[in-house]
Parts: structure tokens; C-alpha cells; sequence
């Protein structure tokens, strides 16, 4: 009676409030009413001011109009909400949007109450809210002014909002990010599994589920879950033919994403961190080197992260270093770049956080720094979990693996592992990825690859790739030794190549459809119907071996560590210019800027006060003291000879947080005996004195004459002071070797730091 009595209600309020309308009824179903005649065009553009439906949206729209349960995978910047917000404005009643961020909700309110006249076209409901805020929105529900309620899964646990939604009339329900539903999707959110059940107290609406990342096993997991294996369903391609996909060996990192930003000044992007620490720690040291950024984590109160996230929406700040607690459903069609500092946990989360690049069309990169030491950091998290989420855990992480290392096309491999073909020849950005614009090269593997399938048909199709390639190369593991594989005659039989080179013949093999992976049972590998062909008919496979990264890091490493070709001209040129300059200023050439400083000055061209503070042995204080005649000399010297200056960038480091050098100057100032400061830091005596030289040849001052007056008189003083202001250089060994032994090594050091102090600083 009451579905009836409500269904009465709302024709009756349609019919008085559209009587000029171009809708007419056409039938009552699931307590809705589905119109006709409509012209979605139309609406689109009196809404939304859009002329076209892009792809699929037009169809979805249909499909919800008419009542139907609808499933939506549509990549992200395919314009998915759209195909939920223009529903919900046409039809009666609100519907009710589950959404997993406050932030998401935030900005799709905002969004949509900008495309209406009527504030309460669009409300969240959640805690937050104070009881007089609550009461507004739920007057704005009453009186049907509001189309669309976001709501977090657990403000629906709260039993005072279902009965309220069970008292007024709802169009239907749509769950954004549905993939949070399965165990096999990334972000899983346990409330998710409970959505049906508080729907089905509410009223019998459809449903429209919504993601941008689903495997064929998650697409599946969420139908099943939601009880809705009869929607319609609508899948858009996942290929995003603007993004470049780009790995990196994950060595200097810092350092490289400086280097990359700086490439893209003034370009929107997003830096992804594992950790809130790593996402503070970063966005440090890309503030103190210029660039314009904010933190993003869940660790910020409410009042920052809204605060951050708005400046960057509004282009206060150019990059956002965040968790992956930024960026669901954030509205910013201009993101140019997308960095993944660490690896993502599954190729669920990557995709959907790349895809948050170029949503306008333009070109997006997307870069991510990887090392299988990362990898095995977040097995070691696994560890203790239930037996389940660790087998899912770990099947997801070496997706990750494989994509990372393959040398095959990124695009084909990542938009495989979604279900979908890619021609990587033809396909719209075939070469929007770094391996398919750096190839390496194939060579013929037809024998290895009938190797491996007799191998998995022998095994029964038992195993996983790991264990698959342990049998190849005849290394003993406990699931093979249990079931004795160790003892057959094919144990062993690829041992003429390594556990690698089997790896990426696997992974080559499982794209280009001669096997497949089961995922029920945790990625054990079975044979299709097309690699039983190839074993009798095939005679050719060309494959590319893995990237190997931990042999590209030592090498980049080593290389690294290996100095760099001083320009000896130049430095010629420099020591002249210091000589000169020591002699117009009255003190040793030494005092000015040491060798090792000139040297650095030679191999980097610094030719800007910022670059000369950033010089070996040189601070603030030395470079504006005597920076400027060589900072002109180099500017000048680099356009006469019309030198490219190196392309590695200089990284200024985050200060020290120990405070060491701030500590010695403060403690010297204070008149502590060196004795004192070296203990209460834990250093050694050389140590310190170490820390002091650094401070003063950086250019600047330290005060230490009271420790010095307790060892040396006046005359002995006057006398080091006399030989250190004629000497050529200022090493230690020359000095003691002038004063035959007359004075302490320790005596010599601090009457230098006390000479180049009150002399050169």
C-alpha cells in the first residue's frame, strides 16, 4: 500500500509541477517513473552546456532512464559522473550518490551546485555536519529542491539517515569507485560490502555501479556482490592514447623529479608517495628548490587538506605531493604530469592514478621511479595477514613486477591485463611509452616458448610463473619438492638461460594469448587453446628480454660515483681570477675559495647567485662576500664559447634536522668548551672540528678565541696567524712541517678556522 501510495504521490507532484512538460508517462516500475519522449541532447545542454555525449555516456543515460540495474568501467577523464549527475537532475526524487572521499563528494557538490541556481541542488551528508546543518539538508530533500545526495557507505550504516531516505522519494542509487567493493580491486573498503542490503531497506531503485578499474575478476566480484548480474553493462576502451608511460630505475630520485618538474615549469602535476613521511619530506625539498607545491595525507587535519587541495585546483601551486588519499574524483582536467615516487601496490591503483593526467585531451606524462627493493618491502607488509589477502596481495604486486620490467609495449600489457587488445603497431598511441619509442631487440623464441607449455602441460597446470621457471632452470622449492617434480626427466630442461629470461618469455607468452592466468586460484598458469596450436603448428615467437633494474641501478650508481671532466681551461682561468681578487682584498687566495670549491666551479658553470651557493665549500655568506667577479667571469666564459652547461640540475638538501651547525654556532656564541658540544653530540673531538671548518669555509663565522685562549698565548697565535696569511696553501701537513712539531695538530686546525673566520668571513 505504501509503495502504491508513494508511486500516486509522485505522479501527482509531476504532473502539477511539469504541465507544459515534454515528458509524458510511460510506465511505474521499482518505485519510479520511467518518462519517454525526452530529448537528451537537449538536457545535456541546457545542464551542462555540452553539445555531444562522449562515447558510451549517451547509452548509459538511457539505460538508467528506463530502470535498468547499469554497470559502468570507464576510464578515468571518460566522464563517468556525468552519466549519473544528468539522470538525477531529470527524474524525481534525489538520488543517492555512495562516494569513499569527503574530497570526491566536495568537489562534485561544488561542481554541480555551480551548474544551478539552487544551493541545495546537491548536499553531502555525513558527520561532519552539525544537527542544524543536517536539518537543512534534509528539508531540501523534503521538499525536493535537492537531485543528488552524496553519502559515504558508512554514513548509510547510521540508522536515522535510512529511515529518513525511507521517507522521501528516491530516483535511484549510483556507487562511484565500485571497484572499493572487491578484495581484488585496489582501495578495497570493507563497508562497500554491505551497500545492498541498506539499498534494499531504503526502496527497490536501480542501481548504476561506476569505475574506472576493472579486471574481468573485479567486474565479476562487484555484479555478484551487489546483486546485480542482470544490469546492463557498458565498457568503455581503457586506453588513454595522450598519456606516455615511462619507468625508471628508482636511483637519485629526488633528484630526477626536480630535474623533471623543472622540464615542466608551471605545469599541473601530482607527485604519489607511499608514505606520509616521504610525502612531507618531498615537498620540502621541492619548496626550498623553487617549485611551487603542498602536501596532501591523511594525516593533515580536514581544514589543511581542503585547504591544499583547493590551491591546487586553483593554480596557487603547481604540484601536489600526496598519498593516494588525493586525488578520487578530483575535477582537474590540465594535470600535464603524474610521478609515482614509489610503485603502486597493484596496476588497479596505477592506472587509475595516471589516468588522472590529461583529462583534457593534452598530453599527460607518467612517470614512475621503480626497484624490486620496494616491492619486497610490501610483501614484508603482507606478512601476518590472513592467508587470502596474502595470496591476493602478492599476485597484484608481481602484476606490478611485470609490468615494470617488461620490455614489450606498456600500453599493450597494461590494457591487457584489463581485458582489452591492443595493436601495437597501428593502435592509437602505439608509441606512447617509453619501450615502444626505445625498443630493444627481438629474437626468435618458437623452441623455448613449446618449452614452456610442455612443461606446464607435464606439471598438470599446477603452477604459478615463479615456480614455472624454478622447474625450468632445476632450482628445488617446497611446492616442487612436494609433489617430487625434482625427480622428472624434464626438471631442469631450460637450464641453458636464467630464471629471467623464462620470467619475461612467460609474461610474453600470457599477452599474446598462448597462456592464461587463473585467478581463483592465485595466478596458476594454464594453457589456452591457441598456445595448444602453436606447440603443433607455431614456428615462430620473437621475444624481448625484462628490463633488468638492479643491474641498471649499479651501473647508474657507479657511474654516478666516477668524477666529472672539470673544465681545465677554466679552472686555469679561475685560480688566476682568485689570485687577483686575494690580492685586491689582502688575504690568502686560499681564505677566498678552496681549490676543491674552484674545481666545482669548473665541472658546473654556476652562473647565478642561487648556483654559486650551492658550489663545494661555498655558503650564503662566501657567495655574496666574493661570488660576483666569478659569477661573471663563468657567464661570460659559457657564451663566448658557446658551452652547453650540464643538464643535471643542483638539488639544494633539506637542513640537517639535528641542527648540528646551528647548535655549534649557538654553543660557541655561548662560550661552551668544544669538549662540552663534541660530547653532548656524540662526536669525537676531530669530529667537531671537522664540522667547524665546513661552517667557516662556507663563509661563516664562528667565534671560538676563548677555547684557543686556553692554549695558545697571544705570541703563539700572532705567529700561526702570520704563517697561514703568507702561506700558499692552508693544509694542515705544510703547516706542522713548517713549525717542525712546535704545535699540535688539533692547536694548527682551530688557529686556521679562527684565521679564515676573522679573515676571509
Amino acid at each position: 500500500m505504501f509503495v502504491f501510495t508513494q508511486v500516486l504521490f509522485t505522479f501527482i507532484l509531476y504532473k502539477s509541477t511539469h504541465s507544459v512538460s515534454k515528458y509524458t508517462i510511460s510506465s511505474v516500475q521499482k518505485n519510479i517513473i520511467i518518462v519517454s519522449n525526452y530529448n537528451l541532447e537537449a538536457e545535456l545542454k541546457k545542464h551542462f552546456g555540452f553539445d555531444s555525449f562522449k562515447g558510451t555516456q549517451k547509452a548509459v543515460i538511457e539505460s538508467l532512464l528506463a530502470g535498468n540495474n547499469t554497470f559502468v568501467i570507464m576510464p578515468t577523464g571518460g566522464g563517468k559522473s556525468l552519466t549519473y549527475q544528468l539522470p538525477a537532475l531529470m527524474m524525481d526524487g534525489t538520488a543517492i550518490i555512495i562516494s569513499p572521499l569527503i574530497a570526491l563528494m566536495k568537489n562534485q557538490v561544488d561542481t554541480i551546485r555551480g551548474l544551478s541556481t539552487t544551493e541545495g541542488v546537491a548536499h553531502v551528508l555525513n558527520s561532519s555536519l552539525s544537527k542544524g546543518e543536517i536539518e537543512t539538508v534534509k528539508q531540501d530533500i523534503r521538499s525536493g529542491v535537492t537531485k543528488m545526495l552524496f553519502v559515504a557507505p558508512e554514513s548509510l550504516t547510521k540508522e536515522e539517515y535510512v529511515e529518513f531516505l525511507k521517507s522521501v522519494p528516491v530516483s535511484f542509487c549510483a556507487i562511484d569507485e565500485a571497484h572499493c567493493i572487491s578484495e581484488w580491486g585496489h582501495d578495497f573498503r570493507p563497508e562497500y560490502r554491505n551497500i545492498r542490503s541498506i539499498i534494499d531497506r531504503i526502496a527497490n531503485i536501480p542501481i548504476i555501479a561506476l569505475t574506472a578499474t576493472a579486471t574481468p575478476k573485479v567486474q565479476e566480484d562487484i555484479q555478484k556482490n551487489l546483486g546485480m548480474s542482470d544490469a546492463k553493462v557498458f565498457k568503455s576502451s581503457f586506453n588513454r592514447p595522450n598519456l606516455y608511460y615511462e619507468i625508471r630505475p628508482k636511483v637519485d630520485v629526488e633528484k630526477e623529479i626536480i630535474k623533471f618538474i623543472k622540464a615542466h615549469s608551471h605545469q599541473s602535476g601530482i607527485i604519489y608517495c607511499l608514505s606520509r613521511k616521504k610525502v612531507e619530506e618531498l615537498t620540502e625539498l621541492l619548496q626550498i628548490n623553487g617549485i611551487s607545491s603542498a602536501p596532501y595525507h591523511a594525516g593533515l587535519d580536514a581544514k589543511t587538506r581542503a585547504k591544499n587541495q583547493d590551491a591546487f585546483l586553483m593554480e596557487d601551486v603547481d604540484v601536489i605531493v600526496a598519498t593516494i588519499a588525493f586525488g578520487m574524483g578530483i575535477d582537474k582536467p590540465d594535470v600535464r604530469f603524474v610521478i609515482h615516487h614509489d610503485i603502486p601496490k597493484s596496476l588497479e591503483s596505477y592506472y587509475q592514478e595516471t589516468g588522472r593526467a590529461g583529462r583534457d585531451g593534452g598530453d599527460g606524462h607518467c612517470l614512475a621511479f621503480y626497484s624490486y627493493k620496494d616491492i619486497e618491502k610490501m610483501e614484508k607488509f603482507l606478512v601476518g595477514k590472513p592467508l587470502s589477502e596474502q595470496e591476493i596481495g602478492g599476485a597484484l604486486l608481481q602484476d606490478v613486477v611485470a609490468y615494470a620490467e617488461t620490455s614489450m609495449s606498456r600500453r599493450k600489457y597494461l590494457l591487457h591485463y584489463f581485458g582489452e587488445e591492443f595493436d601495437e603497431v597501428n593502435g592509437e598511441g602505439a608509441d606512447m611509452d617509453d619501450n615502444s619509442r626505445h625498443p630493444k631487440e627481438k629474437h626468435e623464441a618458437a623452441k623455448e616458448l613449446k618449452t614452456i607449455i610442455d612443461v606446464i602441460d607435464k606439471t598438470s597446470q599446477t603452477f604459478r610463473s615463479k615456480e614455472l621457471t624454478n622447474i625450468l632452470i632445476g632450482k628445488v622449492s617446497s611446492a616442487i619438492k612436494g609433489l617430487k617434480v625434482d625427480t622428472k626427466p624434464f626438471f631442469g630442461c631450460g637450464a641453458a638461460h636464467d630464471d629471467k629470461y623464462w620470467m619475461a618469455l612467460l609474461r610474453q607468452a600470457l599477452v599474446s594469448g598462448y597462456l592464461r592466468k587463473e585467478i581463483e586460484q592465485y595466478g596458476v598458469v594454464k594453457i589456452t587453446e591457441k598456445g595448444r596450436d602453436f606447440v603443433k603448428n607455431g614456428t615462430s615467437f620473437m621475444m624481448t628480454e625484462d628490463h633488468n633494474y638492479e643491474d641498471l641501478e649499479q651501473e647508474i650508481n657507479i657511474r654516478q660515483k666516477q668524477p666529472g671532466a672539470v673544465d681545465d681551461v677554466l679552472l686555469g682561468f679561475l685560480r688566476d681570477l682568485r689570485k687577483k681578487e686575494s690580492k685586491r682584498i689582502g688575504i690568502p687566495p686560499f681564505a677566498m675559495f678552496q681549490d676543491a670549491s674552484l674545481e666545482d666551479m669548473a665541472l658546473r658553470y654556476p652562473i647565478s647567485q642561487e648556483e654559486m651557493k650551492t658550489i663545494f665549500g661555498v655558503g650564503e655568506g662566501k657567495a655574496k662576500k666574493y661570488g660576483n667577479p666569478f659569477i661573471k667571469f663563468i657567464a661570460d666564459y659559457v657564451e663566448e664559447n658557446d658551452i652547453l652547461r650540464p643538464d643535471d640540475l643542483i638539488v639544494r638538501s633539506v637542513v640537517n634536522k639535528s641542527g648540528l651547525k646551528v647548535y655549534i654556532i649557538q654553543n660557541t656564541d655561548r662560550k661552551i668548551p668544544l669538549e662540552d658540544i663534541a660530547s653532548s653530540k656524540g662526536l669525537e673531538m676531530n669530529e667537531l672540528i671537522s664540522e667547524i671548518e665546513s661552517i667557516v669555509y662556507s663563509g661563516t663565522k664562528v667565534n671560538i678565541d676563548y677555547q684557543i685562549n686556553e692554549i695558545l698565548d697571544e705570541e703563539q697565535q700572532e705567529e700561526i696567524k702570520d704563517y697561514f696569511m703568507t702561506a700558499e696553501k692552508d693544509t694542515i701537513k705544510d703547516a706542522m712541517a713548517e713549525f717542525g712539531g712546535d704545535y699540535e695538530e688539533e692547536e694548527l686546525r682551530l688557529m686556521r678556522i679562527k684565521f679564515i673566520s676573522d679573515v676571509a668571513n
